[in-house]
């Protein structure tokens, strides 16, 4: 069905619907396992840094070559792909307590990590051909919401059951992640087929006038690896959170994106992406810095908390850089422009989290301040973003040097 002839379905049942509940079925399971994983290594694993280092390198291998999703869309269909790898998430998800090894959490997280980066990096593509360029940022910022409010449910649950009905990590895996399987088996059934007006590249591209969107995502994968994998894990390492600790702590971030999203939503669309990014980053750097001085100078727990939900908040204006993308491509170019960038985020996330392991037994407070140096970085790369991308306008050098389209 033609996007154009979506919009005489039931409200419930277009394009725009669908990447809603999809947004809202992934973090599910995503958040239920992140939530419990940290607890759930060090309690029943018996995990050190250096093995969630290695547990976070192999979820990441997905990531890196999520190129793959490429070739898989020759044969199947973008929203096809994207739903069948939500329910991968969601069953990968349900039966992960039952490998309390380091062996058997390495090999179901790689399973449920195939699901999550081939849904996002088709959820990614998607969305930027199926929602309009004038209302990307403010539909991006509640589809942010949208997740956030489902991220938001599953730890409310947690933190309300956890003790209350001394739930086991069993349980819970298997409850969050047979919801989010079950939601795509119906997403599966429930919608048409849309087809978008431009047909997407189905081969690898690189594309030389992409290079400042490249570097921004390289950038940003090595920087986020250094937050997901280490800052929840500091709060249970260092401060001893327990589950329904963390979880309230995950909570608060969510409620936090709830209300913001969709301003930060409107603050892109107004500011444009260059300011977005560069308050982000600026905002990183003290963050990282800060997490620094956590170890360097003894400082505590509510510093720690406070600096964990700031953090979040920031990297959620990381739609922006999506945005600019979306100002700079050829339509044609979004599928496999989705999937090299997964691709080229996530070329660090490979290899950091183990060797940044094996650094964070020594010095944790040198991992972060690794990041802030990354997020200093960043920032001088967001400078080069114009005012008003386009294509032809890609960065602030485009006027000076003549850049090849290819």
């Amino acid at each position: 069905m033609a996007l154009d002839d979506a919009r005489d379905l039931p409200f419930w049942r277009r394009p725009v619907a669908l990447l809603f509940v999809m947004a809202f079925a992934m973090p599910v399971a995503f958040a239920t396992w992140s939530a419990l994983l940290n607890n759930f290594v060090i309690e029943v694993a018996d995990f050190d840094g250096v093995d969630i280092g290695w547990l976070h390198t192999v979820r990441e291998v997905p990531g890196f070559l999520a190129v793959g999703v490429i070739a898989l869309i020759i044969f199947i269909r973008e929203q096809v792909l994207g739903i069948v790898s939500l329910m991968m998430l969601g069953v990968a998800t349900a039966v992960t307590a039952f490998f309390p090894s380091l062996g058997g959490l390495l090999a179901v997280t790689l399973l449920s990590s195939i699901g999550f980066h081939y849904f996002e990096t088709v959820n990614q593509s998607l969305q930027l051909q199926w929602i309009d360029k004038d209302r990307a940022p403010q539909t991006l910022g509640w589809l942010v919401a949208a997740g956030s409010a489902a991220s938001l449910l599953a730890y409310g649950l947690l933190v309300v059951t956890w003790k209350a009905f001394d739930l086991s990590y069993a349980f819970v895996y298997l409850a969050a992640g047979g919801f989010t399987a079950l939601v795509a088996l119906i997403c599966l059934f429930a919608y048409p087929q849309f087809e978008a007006p431009n047909p997407q590249v189905k081969r690898l591209i690189l594309r030389r006038r992409y290079w400042l969107y490249y570097l921004l995502q390289f950038m940003s994968g090595a920087r986020r690896q250094i937050f997901v994998v280490f800052a929840a894990f500091m709060m249970v390492e260092r401060f001893g959170f327990e589950v329904h600790e963390v979880t309230a702590l995950f909570l608060i971030n969510f409620l936090a994106n709830m209300a913001f999203a969709p301003l930060m939503g409107r603050a892109v669309a107004k500011w444009g992406e260059r300011r977005a990014l560069a308050f982000e980053y600026v905002g990183l750097i003290v963050v990282f810095l800060a997490y620094g001085g956590i170890y360097f100078f003894g400082w505590g727990v509510v510093l720690a908390a406070s600096l964990y939900v700031i953090d979040h908040l920031f990297f959620a204006l990381a739609f922006a850089l999506k945005t600019y993308f979306q100002k700079i491509a050829d339509p044609g170019d979004i599928a496999p422009t989705a999937a090299v960038a997964f691709t080229i985020n996530h070329i660090a996330a490979v290899f950091l989290p183990a060797l940044l392991g094996y650094l964070w037994v020594s010095s944790p407070g040198a991992v972060f301040t690794l990041a802030a140096a990354m997020a200093g970085a960043s920032l001088m790369l967001a400078l080069m973003i114009p005012r008003h991308p386009a294509p032809g306008n890609e960065t602030i050098l485009a006027g000076l040097v003549a850049t090849p389209a290819e």
